[in-house]
């Protein structure tokens, strides 16, 4: 996808195994794109988020059956000629991201939330919307994108 407007907002978001609270949505409302980093849970959240924005986004180790089977294990999202590299494990990613000129690595899996800067790469995980582990509250991630770069930041909420 390129988008052309001078400022995009992204949304991040992950491990919703088929729960998608009112408060993520509400979350999510106003961007430009979102991406899921796996762990869906069904056809039908991918359609409830596809209500508020366009989706990308891969299948999680606990995806199974026939509509997680059209999800890729991985992708590269062109947003603005910014690469996103959207996975659900970071422990498997099968390429060099600065090589691949990749401006972000989106994932999960762990449902906790961290943002990192890593030679120039952001590596974002927006946590669990729906099934936080360790007390912490479930999240996703904003990022607003820019001519001056990247500006991510996690979004904490309660149900």
């Amino acid at each position: 996808m390129d988008m052309t407007c001078n400022a995009t907002r992204i949304g991040l978001i992950s491990d919703t195994h088929g729960t998608l609270s009112d408060r993520a949505v509400e979350a999510l409302r106003g961007v430009d794109i979102i991406l899921h980093a796996g762990d869906v849970g069904g056809q039908d959240i991918l359609e409830a988020l596809r209500a508020v924005a366009p989706v990308e986004a891969v299948r999680g180790n606990m995806d199974y059956g026939a509509w997680a089977e059209r999800l890729p294990v991985a992708t590269m999202t062109d947003i603005n000629r910014r690469f996103f590299y959207l996975i659900h494990d970071r422990d498997r990613i099968d390429l060099d991201p600065p090589a691949a000129g990749v401006t972000a690595v989106v994932f999960g899996h762990t449902h906790s939330p961290s943002i990192e800067l890593i030679d120039n790469i952001w590596y974002i995980n927006p946590g669990s919307a729906s099934h936080p582990r360790h007390g912490q509250d479930p999240s996703i991630a904003l990022v607003l994108m820019s001519d001056k770069g990247l500006e991510p930041r996690i979004i904490n909420f309660h149900f």
